[in-house]
């Protein structure tokens, strides 16, 4: 049979059908009672229960993997990209305290390779089901001529909800004197890997598949780790400690999350706390993963530029009332997450400073 000319031309809607006609069975898993309609139609449709809410809040945000993705690339993984972009997204509205309601996808790629969607779609299906998170709808886009052979691009949106009188908001609610806890990151996550390749491959001279002292597995399988999702753990500890009624929010336990994502500690905590009072971060008060202590022996790179790219093995920050702290602590650490008391809240303007 002669080939179609779009099909030529490298774009292939036959194949792009084809493989999308197995999304049913890949999101089965993701499915809530809200979600209306099927996958495929030209917008997803999420009935909103506002019964459960008195004043219900949305909460949106979009994200991407970035550079990371090259490793996905060398080494023909992509089984993990999904789920980092879910849980990082999950995660960002996880600190307003906001429970995910659905996500949606974009891949953009020169020529649709089946194994990789599919790999890829799996990784999404997998985290929006182990965060309760329907995944409604998404875009895949051929575009040849675009990407470099065997390259793509992917981003993906979530929508959240919160109920309005119980919305994190630090700057409101953060005091002199609460405590920090940092709680686990797995690796790197999705943030650092402009910088991570070059140490590691230009720098350092290693290949994905090298075997360094002090790792378990290849530095490849290392920068892969998936992206931790926080989600389940903020919601449990917000139900826990912020249920009871306050006569005001700042009397509550918990106070404020940052996710340590692009920018570090340096970026993101500021991002809720009132304008004076600073987070003095204690070097050494955690238990640092040996791929940062790679980093930190190896890179050459300043302490104050480290602590700004990378999460150093902290992946997400709990504000909390200091009284509050020990019994915090261990509700995380009976999650399975490691955590510690890393930090403090003190006078200042608005700043995370690493001592």
């Amino acid at each position: 049979m002669k080939q179609k000319a779009y099909a030529a031309a490298g774009v292939d809607i036959d194949l792009g059908n084809r493989v999308k006609a197995t999304l049913p069975q890949l999101l089965a898993a993701t499915h809530r009672r809200e979600v209306l309609g099927k996958v495929g139609g030209f917008g997803g449709l999420f009935a909103l229960d506002v019964k459960k809410y008195r004043q219900p809040i949305l909460v949106s945000s979009v994200d991407g993997v970035g550079t990371k993705l090259k490793l996905a690339f060398t080494l023909d993984r992509h089984d993990t990209i999904g789920a980092d972009l879910v849980n990082h997204c999950v995660n960002d509205i996880a600190v307003l305290g906001a429970e995910p309601l659905f996500f949606l996808d974009y891949l953009g790629t020169g020529k649709l390779e089946p194994h990789v969607f599919t790999d890829i779609i799996r990784g999404f299906a997998r985290a929006c089901a182990a965060n309760h998170c329907a995944l409604i709808g998404g875009e895949t886009a051929q575009m040849p001529g675009f990407y470099q052979p065997g390259e793509y691009d992917v981003s993906g949106t979530i929508v959240g909800v919160v109920e309005k009188s119980k919305m994190l908001n630090g700057q409101k609610t953060v005091k002199r004197g609460d405590a920090v806890i940092g709680i686990a990151s797995s690796g790197l996550h999705t943030n650092g890997y402009s910088l991570g390749r070059k140490i590691f491959f230009e720098q350092l001279g290693l290949k994905p598949t090298s075997r360094v002292p002090g790792l378990k597995g290849p530095i490849g399988e290392e920068l892969l780790k998936e992206h931790i999702s926080y989600g389940p753990l903020v919601q449990k500890l917000l139900k826990r400690f912020n249920a009871a009624p306050a006569t005001r929010r700042s009397a509550l336990p918990v106070k404020a999350f940052a996710h340590i994502t692009g920018g570090g500690f340096v970026d993101n905590i500021p991002r809720v706390l009132p304008k004076a009072l600073d987070v003095v971060i204690h070097k050494g008060s955690w238990d640092m993963l040996p791929i940062f202590r790679l980093i930190a022996e190896k890179s050459g790179v300043p302490d104050d530029e480290l602590y700004q790219v990378f999460n150093m093995g902290i992946g997400m920050v709990a504000i909390v009332a200091a009284t509050k702290a020990p019994a915090v602590l261990k509700a995380i650490q009976a999650q399975k997450h490691d955590a510690w008391i890393i930090g403090e809240v003190v006078k200042g303007r608005g700043e995370a400073r690493v001592v």
